[in-house]
């Protein structure tokens, strides 16, 4: 019998060799693709920004919403504007001179946010590596968040008049360094700001969960004051974060 039959599969050194190799392969493309997952999650996260002030323009238009019968519409939370929960209005909010408004079951149809952005759970939406928390204001441009399952049904409910000039929306990463690094913000005026979330505490996971998220005046120049402008380029608020335009 020849050499070349007498051998038969691999020897342990070439059995090592082939794991070593693997090992620095797999070392070498790991952290590239987590590092472009993260910036894929990032990308979706800014895009998600734009759609929910897109959709909260469009929402505004329409009127669907006028809690104060005054001829203007009001902004909308994520899941009124994703058709999930009945809109506040017809929820039972508040209309002029106090006057309750007849409760009804009146959806948005056909909706104006995809449905995942409707899914609010604890007040806030998980998606794609991300959380996003929307909110509106008070009488005296306070902020009002989401409801624990959407929307706005118990109350207290935004103000009439302050709902048709202000609302306030952030995203952070569901695991800061894993699912995304920055934290993004949007408000009525359009523009989508970012903050590298390297300030203590750090913007991470789901507030019931012992996460910590901003407040709905982080990145603004007035604390308290949804009606102020954002807070660009000088470290801030509560938290001390810093907030830029994203291009």
């Amino acid at each position: 019998m020849s050499n070349a039959h007498k051998r038969a599969g691999f020897t342990l050194i070439e059995l090592m060799i082939v794991v070593a190799v693997i090992a620095i392969i797999a070392a070498m493309a790991i952290p590239k693709m987590l590092s472009a997952r993260l910036a894929a999650n990032e990308a979706a996260a800014i895009s998600t920004m734009r759609s929910i002030s897109t959709g909260e323009a469009c929402f505004r238009s329409t009127g669907v919403v006028d809690s104060d019968a005054d001829g203007a519409g009001e902004f909308g939370y994520l899941a009124e504007l994703a058709g999930a929960v009945p809109m506040r209005v017809s929820a039972g909010g508040v209309g002029a001179a106090g006057a309750a408004l007849p409760a009804t079951t009146d959806i948005l149809n056909p909706s104006i946010l995809p449905p995942q952005l409707g899914a609010v759970q604890n007040g806030i939406v998980a998606r794609s590596g991300y959380f996003y928390q929307l909110w509106l204001p008070d009488a005296t441009y306070g902020g009002i968040p989401e409801e624990a399952n959407g929307g706005c049904v118990a109350g207290p409910f935004p103000d009439g008049n302050t709902g048709e000039v202000a609302w306030a929306c952030y995203a952070w990463p569901m695991e800061a360094g894993s699912t995304g690094n920055r934290a993004f913000f949007v408000n009525q005026e359009g523009d989508v700001l970012g903050c590298p979330n390297r300030q203590v505490p750090q913007y991470t996971g789901d507030p019931a969960n012992g996460g910590i998220a901003p407040n709905y005046d982080e990145a603004l120049l007035s604390a308290g004051d949804m009606s102020s402008h954002y807070r660009e380029g000088v470290p801030g608020g509560a938290d001390g974060s810093s907030w830029a335009l994203i291009d």
